[in-house]
């Protein structure tokens, strides 16, 4: 390509590389100045504001800048590189509009209120109740007892899972809670059933 800028054997892929070897200054004002009104005209086409559009054409233009080296003549030419990097940050710009920002008064940032010593003892006490009141249990009430209250499965998944008629599932864990509200204390765990 000749332009009037440029040399006569000079592209625009030859002034990105200069710009990407030595941070040639010239090479880079050339490029701003064919480039910069391009891609503006590029931004505003697709419905951008001109006042955003001026933005992003700054920001574009600094990021080849800086990122020079990450141009590969090989892979795309010097126009094909910088109007991608000029719709990347546009599409950048119009997704952090979108989100607003957080607002820090929000009730779910506030830290959550600490547990009060005697509930944590307690709450600690309750779990030795619980798996010592499990250890009581036969393997197979245990198994499903785990899956159906710890894993959150529902009868016909265990069933399926351990191989077993639904019937035998239900009956398992009906007898499992049985005996579990005889090992605990319904005053403090108000029955399992």
């Amino acid at each position: 390509m000749i332009d009037g800028s440029r040399g006569p054997s000079q592209t625009w892929e030859d002034l990105l590389v200069a710009v990407s070897a030595t941070q040639d200054r010239a090479a880079f004002g050339l490029l701003f100045r064919h480039f910069a009104p391009r891609i503006k005209s590029f931004l505003m086409r697709g419905g951008t504001s001109e006042a955003l559009a001026e933005d992003v054409t700054q920001e574009t233009m600094a990021t080849v800048w800086r990122k020079a080296e990450q141009f590969d003549p090989g892979k795309a030419s010097a126009s094909t590189w910088m109007f991608t990097i000029a719709r990347n940050k546009r599409i950048d710009r119009i997704r952090r509009e979108r989100r607003p920002e957080p607002d820090p008064n929000d009730p779910s940032f506030a830290p959550s209120p600490a547990v009060p010593p005697d509930r944590e003892v307690s709450a600690l006490q309750d779990a030795v109740a619980v798996r010592h009141a499990l250890g009581e249990l036969s393997d197979e009430q245990r198994e499903v007892v785990m899956l159906s209250f710890y894993e959150d499965a529902s009868h016909s998944v265990i069933a399926e899972r351990l191989k077993l008629p639904l019937g035998t599932v239900k009956s398992r864990l009906r007898l499992a809670l049985k005996k579990l509200n005889g090992l605990l204390d319904p005053t403090v765990y108000g029955g399992m059933s």
